[in-house]
């Protein structure tokens, strides 16, 4: 009894972050206690027009309009991005995770079908272990648990996904038209770039100027 109470304790995860997830099983999916701290936001960056969004990272924050600007200042100054937005952990709602050639889909539990309103869910997946969470598409669903098994029809045929993502779009804060003017500053912080200091020019100048003093 107090071997399997040990690896109980060992298998179980330290990590906030994972605690936070509210994950995937039988049943309805219930609501988090308050956190005792500032919570964790997931964000998801497209670095190109018509590329899809992948997974970035997380930020700490307070709120996600905090959390959106920090996602910004953390993620987007060293490169320009189109877009980015952000959503709070605990509202990515996660598939079982699975490697070799099983595929995440095939081991979602059973889903009763729901007769609330459907909303939109935003749906990513795992291709690749190491890799990051990719935009797929989107699905019409009453629960995360409808959302996992529409994407599943929608998108899970004919391949192997370690893990799935879905989010319900109105728990997310997407970059709109307004916010737009946060990346036009980008393009012209030439002095972030190394070129733009033309050390070269700069050493050659000096090596003339001490061979004519000399």
């Amino acid at each position: 009894m107090l071997l399997n109470r040990s690896i109980a304790f060992m298998m179980k995860p330290i990590d906030p972050r994972v605690n936070r997830l509210p994950g995937f099983g039988q049943g309805s999916i219930q609501p988090k206690a308050p956190l005792d701290q500032l919570g964790t936001y997931e964000v998801f960056v497209q670095a190109k027009e018509g590329k899809p969004f992948q997974h970035e990272g997380i930020v700490h924050a307070s709120d996600i309009e905090l959390a959106y600007i920090l996602a910004k200042e953390t993620f987007t100054r060293r490169f320009t991005c189109v877009s980015l937005y952000v959503t709070e952990t605990r509202d990515v709602y996660v598939s079982p995770l699975t490697d070799g050639q099983t595929s995440s889909y095939e081991l979602l539990p059973p889903a009763t079908a729901g007769n609330g309103p459907t909303e939109a869910y935003e749906v990513y997946h795992l291709v690749k272990r190491g890799k990051q969470h990719v935009h797929v598409g989107e699905v019409m669903a009453s629960s995360p648990q409808e959302a996992m098994h529409s994407a599943k029809e929608k998108f899970g045929a004919g391949k192997v996904v370690y893990n799935v993502w879905v989010i319900r779009k109105s728990n997310i804060r997407y970059t709109n038209e307004a916010d737009k003017d946060l990346w036009l500053t980008l393009p012209e912080k030439k002095y972030r770039d190394a070129a733009d200091y033309k050390a070269g020019d700069k050493l050659t100048a000096f090596l003339e100027r001490v061979k004519h003093s000399v």
